[in-house]
């Protein structure tokens, strides 16, 4: 009788860890081929800035070459929905941004996903904000742009998508100038590169942008920036007003970041190990280096405080969205 519940209890133990021993493996080996690194946005825009440094330098410290694909479409929730409905075993991640993953579930509550639907890995890069309009605009400084929206004069602006950050972050600064209803119309791109370039041959009036992705046209004298939302100047733009200076402190809720996210219910070891990874990757002087000369805020977070981070952020546009009656809750 005993040998029995004895032979009974061993197969059952050995069924039940040979139903683990795939996570176990996952688990030990991981990573063993290359991780696929998804872009929400098209090529050449911050997001695709971001994740081919990331994919320079972070396979020296996760132990894996990474794979950096474009994925653009639908103001990022194309990707984002890929990766979310992808097999949470690592090899897929998101170059998660702050307008497909905060901006775009805040103000769109009929896509896919929600902003939390994921597991969130890690912070990389705060990235501040500027309002830019082309070089051969008649718009010379800040004064005149306003004076333009306290006339109503018509303007276009560019984006990277309806509820991306550059959407918002124009609706957030319309409400705080008192612009006037209809005297704004936006025209959304595939990816900030093509916003930018759109930007630079003067198809559209202005746009918010990271500094990162507008950067190098600022430098080229295509691109004449205005003002930046950040609480200081910055030292890529010292001559360039902060949105406080000019009497508009509610700009600095325009931040943009980049960060790491997989698909929900990763292993909490693959989890760890992309994580340490991350973290060893911030001290990367190459990474550094180029995180720097794009203007970008180093800003490498834990998974928790990535989490907490974000849904702060989301609480605020969340908030604003609905006062500014600019949700959408119906298909």
């Amino acid at each position: 009788m005993i040998k029995n519940i004895k032979k009974n209890v061993v197969i059952f133990l050995s069924a039940f860890l040979l139903s683990l021993s795939p996570n176990i493996l996952l688990a030990d080996n991981y990573p063993s081929k290359p991780i696929t690194l998804v872009i929400p946005y098209g090529p050449g825009g911050l997001a695709d800035v971001s994740a081919r440094i990331l994919a320079g330098t972070l396979p020296g410290y996760i132990g894996q070459p990474i794979l950096a694909v474009n994925k653009a479409g639908a103001a990022g929730v194309i990707a984002s929905t890929f990766v979310k409905n992808s097999k949470p075993d690592g090899y897929t991640l998101l170059l998660a941004r702050v307008g497909s993953q905060m901006g775009v579930p805040a103000m769109n509550k009929t896509i896919p996903y929600k902003w939390d639907d994921f597991t969130i890995i890690g912070m990389l890069e705060t990235n501040p904000f500027v309002l830019v309009v082309p070089s051969s605009s008649s718009i010379k400084s800040f004064k005149d742009f306003e004076k333009k929206i306290k006339s109503g004069t018509p303007m276009t602006y560019g984006s990277t998508g309806v509820g991306t950050l550059l959407h918002i972050a124009t609706a957030v600064m319309a409400d705080t100038m008192n612009a006037k209803d209809g005297a704004l119309t936006h025209v959304p791109f595939k990816g900030g590169g093509k916003a930018s370039a759109a930007l630079m041959g003067g198809q559209v009036d202005f746009m918010w942008q990271g500094l990162s992705g507008v950067i190098n046209g600022i430098k080229a004298g295509k691109l004449r920036a205005l003002a930046v939302a950040t609480p200081q100047r910055q030292s890529l733009l010292p001559d360039v007003p902060t949105g406080t200076e000019l009497g508009y402190k509610t700009m600095e809720q325009i931040v943009g970041w980049s960060a790491v996210y997989g698909p929900p219910n990763m292993s909490p070891d693959v989890l760890k190990h992309i994580s340490d990874a991350l973290e060893k990757n911030k001290s990367d002087k190459t990474w550094i280096k180029m995180n720097k000369a794009m203007g970008n805020v180093i800003d490498v977070r834990n998974p928790t405080d990535t989490k907490a981070f974000v849904e702060a952020q989301y609480k605020v546009y969340d908030n604003t969205l609905k006062k500014m009656n600019m949700r959408i809750t119906k298909k």
